[in-house]
């Protein structure tokens, strides 16, 4: 595949349908005759993209949907898991690497992720939707880990990293050692969705988050994802600390300057990232 490289509105993307408007990228998963499964190559430009929009100005947030009804069935079951029994080890080592890719590279994108969830969200699919930063999801929502159902640990693209920290350890157990379908509801009510809509609004709602989170400080936007990352590994002290210097850096820009005359002036500030 060619290297991605910004402004990401000008990439023609060969895997997923690509658009960029008013500073939103929105992905669309485009194979709906068999649920949006993940290809070799789908795999490679997603990373590509996330990769490269991390010096991409002009994009503020995502929005992550699939098309036809469901998000993702997943990696292809022809397209990938076939290939994947008669691979050697180096192989698959290189294979399983490459996923991992993608959720590093959508962890490290400054911009804001939103997974808009309908249908089936299953094995990889469920991960891409883990790994987004927010998800929105509808009643019919399918949410499975399933790796353990074709034999698979459920340690998978940093899945035991990141589930228990949305869900809980105990949550996350269960559905990785059963690999059973989480429903919207219930999902809802464990913290895995942000909130619910009806399927016709899905999209819409997602879009609508995501124009108005780009209508924010970007760059305090972006640092504020990248702390909610790091500390992760960090105590309580560390923490604030390492928060002290991202809100001075904050301080220095100009759109907090916008923001506090904006405010003696009773209007509302106009973020321009900067």
């Amino acid at each position: 595949m060619r290297a991605i490289a910004p402004p990401l509105a000008a990439y023609r993307a060969e895997h997923v349908l690509l658009e960029v408007v008013e500073g939103v990228a929105s992905i669309t998963l485009n194979r709906p005759e068999r649920k949006n499964p993940l290809t070799f190559e789908s795999y490679a430009e997603l990373v590509g993209i996330f990769r490269a929009v991390k010096s991409d100005e002009s994009v503020k947030t995502f929005v992550l949907s699939g098309a036809g009804g469901n998000f993702s069935s997943g990696g292809d079951v022809l397209d990938i898991i076939g290939p994947l029994v008669a691979m050697k080890t180096t192989d698959l080592l290189r294979f399983t690497e490459m996923t991992g890719d993608l959720v590093k590279a959508m962890r490290a994108c400054p911009q804001p992720i939103i997974a808009a969830v309908a249908g089936i969200c299953a094995g990889a699919g469920a991960i891409m939707a883990m790994a987004s930063d927010l998800r929105l999801g509808t009643l019919d929502a399918k949410v499975a880990f399933l790796f353990n159902r074709v034999g698979l640990a459920g340690c998978d693209m940093g899945a035991c990293a990141i589930l228990p920290r949305l869900i809980g350890q105990g949550r996350a157990s269960e559905l990785l050692y059963t690999g059973r379908s989480l429903s919207g509801a219930e999902g809802e009510r464990w913290g895995f969705f942000n909130r619910l809509v009806e399927p016709a609004e899905l999209l819409p709602a997602a879009q609508d988050l995501a124009r108005r989170m780009a209508e924010g400080p970007s760059f305090a936007t972006g640092l504020t994802k990248r702390m909610l990352h790091m500390e992760w590994a960090m105590g309580v002290d560390d923490a604030i600390e390492a928060e002290a210097v991202a809100q001075a850096l904050c301080m220095k820009t100009e759109d907090f300057g916008r923001a506090y005359r904006a405010f003696a002036a009773k209007e509302k500030p106009a973020f321009q990232g900067d």
